[in-house]
Parts: C-alpha cells; sequence; structure tokens
C-alpha cells in the first residue's frame, strides 16, 4: 500500500511542531533535570565554550521572560488564566495555545487528509474543528466541575451551618468546610482560607470565590455572609433558608433532566449521525462524494444548506428540552 506523499508531509510538520513545542515548554519550565543534564555536559565541554553557552541560555531565558511579562499585562490573557482555572486545569495559557495548535494540526491530518482525501474542503472543516476543539473542552469541564460544586453546596451549607451555631467563626467555619468537603469545593474554600492569611479581606476572597465558581448558589451564600457581617443578624439561620430553597432547586432540576433526557440525546444523535456517516462515506467511496465538490457552487450550497439545518434543529431540539427553575 503506497503512502500518500502530502500526509507524510504534514505529519512530518506535525512531528516538528510538537517537538519544537515540547522544547519550548522544558526552556520555560526549567526544572531541575535540566539543570542535572547541564551539569553532566559541562564535563565534556570545552570551558572556552563555556561563558558563551551560558550567556545564549540566559539571553534566550531573558527574552522569554519578557514576552510572558508582555502577555500577562493584557487583558485577554487574564480571562484565559481565569478559564483555566474555572475548569480546574493547572496549565499556563502558553501550554493552552500550544494544545491548540497541535489540535488544529491534528484536525487538518485526520479530518483534511485521512477522511477527505486532501479536498479543501476538509482541510478548512478539519481546521476549524481542531482550533476550536480545545475551547470546546474547556467548557465542558467548567460545566463539569460548576455541577459538581452545586451539587455539593447542600453538604457544604450544613456543615457551615453547624460550625456557626457550634460557636465557630465565619473563617473557622469556612476551614472545617475546606478539610472535609471533597474537590472541588474542599479547593475552592481552601483558596480562600489561604486569600485571608495572605492578608485580603474575607470580603475580597469571597468576591474571588465567585469569579472562579460561577455559581448562582454560591452568589447567594456569599451575599448573605457580606450582609451579615455589615448589619447583624442570624447568619445559620439565613443559611439554612438558603440550603432549603437550593435543596428544591436540585430536585426540580433532576425531575427535568430526567423528563427532557430523550430529547436532549436524539438532538446529538440527530445532529452528528450525518456529519459521521458522510466522512465514512468519504473515506470508502470518494467519488461518491466526490459529486459535492466537483459541481462547484450547487455542490457547495447543498453542503452548507445541510450543515445549516442541522445546526438549526440540534439548537432547536436543545431550546425545547432547556427549561429554566
Amino acid at each position: 500500500m503506497a503512502l500518500n506523499p502530502t500526509l507524510i508531509l504534514v505529519g512530518g510538520i506535525g512531528l516538528a511542531l510538537l517537538l519544537l513545542i515540547v522544547g519550548l515548554a522544558i526552556t520555560l519550565m526549567g526544572g531541575g533535570s535540566a539543570s542535572g543534564l547541564e551539569d553532566r555536559l559541562e564535563e565534556f565541554v570545552a570551558p572556552e565554550y563555556e561563558a558563551e553557552m551560558r550567556e545564549v541560555r540566559q539571553a534566550g531565558a531573558e527574552w522569554w521572560r519578557q514576552l510572558n511579562k508582555r502577555a500577562e499585562r493584557t487583558s485577554w490573557w487574564d480571562r484565559l488564566r481565569r478559564e483555566m482555572v474555572r475548569a480546574g486545569l493547572r496549565i499556563t495559557p502558553t501550554e493552552y495555545i500550544a494544545f491548540r495548535i497541535l489540535a488544529l494540526i491534528g484536525g487538518v491530518a485526520i479530518v483534511g487528509y485521512v477522511f477527505g482525501h486532501g479536498q479543501w474542503f476538509f482541510i478548512l472543516g478539519g481546521a476549524v474543528a481542531g482550533w476550536f476543539a480545545p475551547h470546546f473542552f474547556i467548557r465542558w469541564r467548567q460545566r463539569q466541575r460548576l455541577n459538581r460544586f452545586e451539587s455539593q453546596m447542600v453538604d457544604t451549607l450544613n456543615l457551615l451551618t453547624n460550625g456557626l451555631r457550634a460557636g465557630f467563626s465565619v473563617l473557622q467555619a469556612i476551614e472545617s468546610v475546606a478539610s472535609e468537603m471533597p474537590p472541588p469545593t474542599s479547593e475552592e474554600f481552601r483558596r480562600v482560607v489561604q486569600e485571608v492569611q495572605i492578608g485580603l479581606s474575607l470580603e475580597e476572597a469571597l468576591q474571588h470565590l465567585l469569579e472562579r465558581v460561577p455559581s448562582e448558589d454560591m452568589e447567594f451564600v456569599v451575599t448573605a455572609m457580606k450582609i451579615q457581617r455589615e448589619v447583624g443578624g442570624s447568619l445559620a439561620e439565613i443559611l439554612d433558608t438558603i440550603s432549603f430553597t437550593i435543596r428544591e432547586r436540585i430536585r426540580i432540576k433532576g425531575e427535568i433532566r430526567t423528563l427532557t433526557a430523550q430529547a436532549r440525546i436524539s438532538g446529538a444523535v440527530l445532529a452528528l449521525a450525518p456529519i459521521f456517516l458522510f466522512l465514512v462515506i468519504n473515506a470508502i467511496a470518494p467519488d461518491y462524494t466526490g459529486e459535492f465538490f466537483t459541481n462547484g457552487l450547487c455542490g457547495y450550497g447543498m453542503l452548507g444548506c445541510g450543515l445549516v439545518l442541522i445546526g438549526t434543529g440540534y439548537i432547536a431540539m436543545m431550546k425545547v428540552a432547556d427549561i429554566e427553575v
């Protein structure tokens, strides 16, 4: 079986970029293993070249440091870092951008050349899919993490209420939540305690918590804590009322998700099935689906209309199944 030269070229470019990004990441991290390797290599390097090599390494590290500092001053860099925190991913924005570039190359190689046989329509579609795939993955991770956090809210409020009634301060009650609850609740409340310990006020730490976890239920709790600290009152009773409201919302949401599960699954299957079948048929018999690409405007118009109709139908079915509580 003869290999496609274009596919070999794309694979070689992708491998080269992967090695380049891995090398840059190792350079940026500057771990102990790299320094150990340098120590071993210095035994075999001529002394007259050691100073020159050290200057080159320092210049490269300083260039990357300045580049990162300039990027960190921009608003989009801070927003991107916040998105990583909300998704619970311990990666830097630089690593995320590198992953998006690799996903773009992989999408072009898989969709454009494996399924599309080098046709420009598939190359463009693979590039778009590869570039936006990490973005959708981040959004999915954020929803999953937020759902886990909200599902633990009732137990969290019970711990806070019991601690306050036992005589704990608000910060001590938050510390008990950080030590007793599972992630992600324990991680977020532990960060609140750490921010207070380094000098931030409790209000500022709670506001940062809302930025990391954009939960409506948590916003109620934080608002109640702020009001109680300003005007006084029984915070335990307020949290009991909020806990009861959240329990009822969770119960109603569970019933709605059960009743609308069939509509949501049907929408996803009906939207993905035509695209998957088209890719499979194009991989098996490219001449059969090639008529869409050889008829010019008519063929591309039919593909465009099909994608628009699929997207419209999926959005309509999701809107029907989405019931606000």
